[in-house]
C-alpha cells in the first residue's frame, strides 16, 4: 500500500470534503481517504498496482476541483492528468457566470438611487434567495445528483418515464426546506420574544451570513474553522435511508437534513433570524424553489457547463450570502431602534433645519398626523413632529395584512397592533432628531423628524426634508406590488 498527500482546490463548504472522499473511493484500489475542509488537504492510501495517484487525483478533478499532490518539494506538483478544459465547454461557463453576474447586478442596481444608500427590501430578499437557490443548484448536482440517478435508472429499468418521480423528489425536497425552514423561525420566535432581541438576533444571523460569505470565496482562509457541522447520527441516519430507499419522494424528503450543505446552513440561519414560523417557511420554500431546475435538469446542464465551470458558478452565490446578510444587518439594526438602519442614516445625512403649519395639522393642544395603512405600507410613512408636544396618530386600517399588523417605534417605547377602520394612537416625541419606527419585523419603515421649534422654517424647506428621505421599493411579501415599504427578511 501507499499513501500520498494531496490538495483540493475550490472547496466551499464541509458538503465538498464528502464529494471528494466518495469521488476518490470509486477508484479501484483506493483503501482510504481523508480530507480537511479546513486546510484543504487530503491523504489517500491505495494499492499501486491497481492504480496511481495521477487516476485518483483525476477522479476528484471531475468534479471541478484543481489538484495538486503534495510531497518533499518546496511546491506541490499539478496531476500529470490535469487537462487544459474545452474551450467551448469553458466559454460556455464564463457565459453562465456573466450570466449569473448580470442577475446580481441587476439587483444591486435596485438597490441604488442616485447617490443614496441601498435599500435593502423584502422584494429583493426573496429574488436574492430565488438566484441563490439557482447558483447553489450546480453544488446540488454533485452532492445529491446521484439521487436522482438512482431513482431514474430505477423507472428506466420498469420501462416509464422520469417526470413523475421528478416531481416527486421535487415536491419532498421543497415541503422538506420549508417545514425545518418554519422550524429555525419558530426557535427564532422563542428566542427574540422583543423588538431589541428580534433585532440582535437579525443582526446577528446577518453577520453569520456575511461571514459564510467571504468564507466561501475563500477571503480569509481562517474563517473555514467557523461553520456548522451536522451531527454524526443524523449523516449516518440519512445516508443510511437514502442509500435504502429508491422513492424520489422519501429521497427529497431526506435532503432537507443535509446540514452539511454550506448555502443551506446559511439560508438556515437566516430563517432563525427573521423570529417567524411563516417567514422561515417562506424563505426555505424560495431557495428549494430555486435550487430544482438545475439539479433535476443536471444532465442537460452539466453536458454545456463544465466541472470547473460550475465551480466558479458556485462562487457566485457566495455575493447573494453576503448580500442577504446585509439585509438581515438591516433589518436588525431597523427592529432595535438604533437609528442605524439604511433609511435612517439617509434621513440624519440630508436632515435640515425645518418646519410646516401645512404638514403638521393642531386640534386644540394635539399635533395630527394622518396614515393610511395598506397591503403596500404607509402612506405616508415620514412626519415632521414638534418636541414635547403631544401627538394623534390616526391610522386608517384600510389593508391589514401579517406584515403590517403591528407598529413599534423602539424609541418611546411604543408598540400596538393594527386594526381595520380607525384607531387614535397618542404619544409626546420627547426627543429631538430623526425617529425610526417600522412595522414588527422592522421591514416597512417609518420615520418621525422631530424638530425642537418648528416655527423658525418654512413648510418648502420641510418638504425637500421628507423629500430626501429615500421611498422603501418592494411590495409586502404577504401581497404587495411595488409602492411604500416592505417586510419580511
Amino acid at each position: 500500500m501507499k499513501t500520498e498527500k494531496f490538495i483540493a482546490k475550490g472547496t466551499t463548504c464541509e458538503s465538498c470534503a464528502t464529494i471528494i472522499k466518495r469521488q476518490a473511493e470509486k477508484v479501484e484500489g483506493v483503501e482510504k481517504v481523508n480530507f480537511s475542509y479546513e486546510t484543504e488537504e487530503g491523504e489517500v492510501t491505495y494499492d499501486p498496482s491497481k492504480t496511481d495517484i495521477d487516476e485518483i487525483l483525476f477522479k476528484i478533478e471531475e468534479k471541478g476541483y484543481e489538484c495538486l499532490i503534495l510531497d518533499d518539494s518546496p511546491a506541490p506538483k499539478t496531476s500529470k492528468k490535469y487537462k487544459t478544459e474545452n474551450k467551448t465547454t469553458e466559454i460556455t461557463g464564463w457565459i453562465v457566470g456573466a450570466i449569473g453576474i448580470g442577475v446580481l447586478a441587476y439587483f444591486l442596481f435596485q438597490m441604488v438611487e442616485g447617490i443614496q444608500l441601498p435599500q435593502l427590501t423584502q422584494g429583493m430578499s426573496y429574488g436574492l434567495i430565488l438566484v441563490g437557490g439557482l447558483l447553489t443548484g450546480f453544488h446540488c448536482v454533485a452532492m445529491c445528483g446521484g439521487f436522482v440517478v438512482s431513482y431514474c435508472a430505477k423507472d428506466a429499468k420498469e420501462g416509464r418515464k422520469s417526470h413523475k418521480s421528478h416531481f416527486m423528489y421535487g415536491f419532498g425536497k421543497t415541503i422538506s426546506y420549508t417545514i425545518i425552514g418554519a422550524m429555525f423561525g419558530l426557535l427564532g420566535s422563542f428566542i427574540a420574544f422583543t423588538p431589541q432581541i428580534r433585532g440582535i438576533a437579525g443582526l446577528l444571523a446577518g453577520l453569520f451570513l456575511i461571514i459564510f460569505g467571504l468564507k466561501m470565496l475563500n477571503v480569509f482562509p481562517k474563517l473555514r474553522r467557523f461553520g456548522l457541522h451536522t451531527p454524526k447520527g443524523v449523516t449516518k441516519f440519512v445516508a443510511k435511508e437514502q442509500k435504502n430507499t429508491k422513492s424520489p419522494l422519501v429521497i427529497g424528503l431526506l435532503n432537507g437534513l443535509m446540514i452539511a450543505c454550506g448555502p443551506l446552513q446559511a439560508i438556515y440561519i437566516m430563517a432563525a433570524g427573521t423570529g417567524s414560523m411563516i417567514e422561515g417557511a417562506k424563505i426555505l420554500f424560495l431557495f428549494g424553489l430555486g435550487t430544482l431546475p438545475v439539479l433535476l435538469g443536471f444532465g442537460f446542464i452539466t453536458s454545456l457547463v463544465s466541472r470547473r465551470a460550475t465551480t466558479k458558478i458556485l462562487k457566485a452565490s457566495a455575493f447573494v450570502v453576503i448580500l442577504l446578510g446585509l439585509i438581515m444587518v438591516n433589518r436588525g439594526l431597523a427592529l432595535s431602534g438604533s437609528g442605524l438602519d439604511t433609511n435612517t442614516l439617509t434621513a440624519k445625512v440630508t436632515a435640515t433645519s425645518m418646519a410646516s403649519d401645512e404638514i403638521v395639522k393642531m386640534e386644540g393642544e394635539y399635533q395630527v398626523i394622518e396614515m393610511n395603512v395598506t397591503r403596500y405600507g404607509w402612506e405616508p410613512d415620514k412626519f415632521v413632529l414638534q418636541k414635547d408636544v403631544p401627538v394623534k396618530w390616526k391610522i386608517n386600517g384600510l389593508e391589514v395584512t401579517g406584515c403590517n399588523n403591528a407598529i413599534q417605534v423602539p424609541e418611546y417605547n411604543l408598540k400596538f397592533d393594527i386594526k381595520k377602520g380607525m384607531q387614535t394612537i397618542e404619544f409626546t416625541p420627547t426627543k429631538e432628531g430623526v425617529v425610526p419606527w417600522s412595522c414588527w419585523m422592522g421591514m416597512i419603515p417609518g420615520t418621525f423628524i422631530v424638530k425642537e421649534d418648528l416655527g423658525s422654517v418654512s413648510a418648502k424647506e420641510i418638504q425637500q426634508e421628507i423629500a430626501a428621505i429615500p421611498q422603501a421599493s418592494g411590495g409586502c411579501g404577504c401581497g404587495g406590488g411595488s409602492a411604500g415599504g416592505t417586510c419580511g427578511v
